[in-house]
């Protein structure tokens, strides 16, 4: 079952995502840093007729990094064409990709990371000289050629930088790491959503569901979606702090964004393991969750917020946890 607060694009986003998007940076909130230094970067680029260096996003999912590709296009006039690491699979589909681009164009390749070596081979020729190698013939007649094309810009993005090869991160030119949004940035993106989507909203109803989203503008958004519903029919239709409150109650998403899951592997190393230390394989094993799933997506935000701890002997609760759970800290 997919949680509320779930940081990757669901199959109910798909319909609302695009239409929520900025499309051009006066509209869109929060990254100040990677805004200031990009409007900078398109600006010189267009000032000289050139393409704009290769670009590479890394951070969380749900902050942005799609987005950002898009503005990208918007700001330089160019077209966008959006593929994603896995999708690639030989290095033939990624000349391809590339040759039928035009000067300007930006290629967005989301899950960068996952690219074969083999198509990453293509790629290293076509971002430096913008030409790419093809071996044409086999055995003692092969021989190499080199193609022209076009001064294409590539946009990256990725969740693990840590897995991107040295040389393929060494050819991006500029490098952004996109941050969690704070709560009044979520608040602005909360209120813009909810004009696009005819909702009536207040500044109060907006902060409590800002609050709640984890940092992150997908589940500000998703959340809206949800209020909006119980605001509809339960309520007169506009979402004050009151509505939203008691939507996100029902929902069972409290007010720091931790959802029954979350409480339920704290709870889970208080009661069974006095807070810790526990290791990761036997607490997956005891609330019957994959290792990596804990590590991946439970833990971080978890340990973002101080509730828990990674030591050498295991994972262990902080006192932080316990005061937000409402238990005793234990002497």
């Amino acid at each position: 079952m997919d949680r509320i607060i779930e940081t990757s694009l669901l199959e109910e986003d798909k319909n609302h995502e695009f239409s929520l998007r900025p499309q051009f940076f006066k509209d869109y909130v929060g990254q100040e840093n990677a805004k200031k230094t990009l409007k900078v970067y398109i600006d010189a680029a267009k000032a000289r007729g050139d393409s704009l260096d290769h670009v590479l996003f890394y951070g969380p999912p749900g902050l942005g990094k799609t987005t950002l590709a898009g503005i990208i296009a918007n700001e330089m006039g160019s077209n966008l064409k959006v593929t994603s690491g896995p999708a690639i699979d030989k290095p033939g589909d990624m000349a391809a990709i590339i040759n039928n681009l035009k000067d300007g164009d930006i290629l967005f390749i989301d899950e960068i990371h996952r690219l074969n070596r083999q198509v990453e081979e293509v790629l290293y020729p076509a971002m430096e000289d913008f030409a790419i190698d093809i071996m044409i013939g086999k055995g003692q007649t092969a021989k190499s050629l080199r193609i022209d094309v076009p001064h294409f810009t590539l946009v990256g993005a990725t969740t693990r930088a840590g897995l991107l090869s040295a040389p393929l991160r060494d050819r991006f030119g500029v490098i952004n790491r996109l941050e969690f949004y704070t709560t009044e940035e979520l608040k602005k993106i909360i209120i813009q959503s909810a004009s696009l989507l005819n909702v009536k909203i207040d500044d109060a109803g907006a902060l409590e569901m800002a609050r709640r989203s984890r940092g992150t503008p997908r589940i500000a958004n998703r959340l809206l979606r949800r209020v909006r519903d119980f605001a509809e029919v339960k309520y007169d239709g506009i979402i004050t702090a009151e509505v939203a409150s008691a939507a996100l109650d029902i929902l069972d998403v409290d007010k720091l964004g931790l959802d029954p899951i979350d409480r339920k592997l704290l709870l889970t190393m208080i009661h069974k393991f006095r807070g810790g230390p526990v290791g990761l394989d036997t607490l997956a094993a005891t609330i019957g969750e994959d290792s990596g799933t804990i590590e991946d997506v439970y833990e971080p935000y978890l340990m973002m917020n101080g509730f828990i701890n990674r030591t050498p002997r295991g994972r262990v609760v902080t006192d932080d946890a316990y005061r937000h759970l409402g238990l005793e800290i234990p002497m």
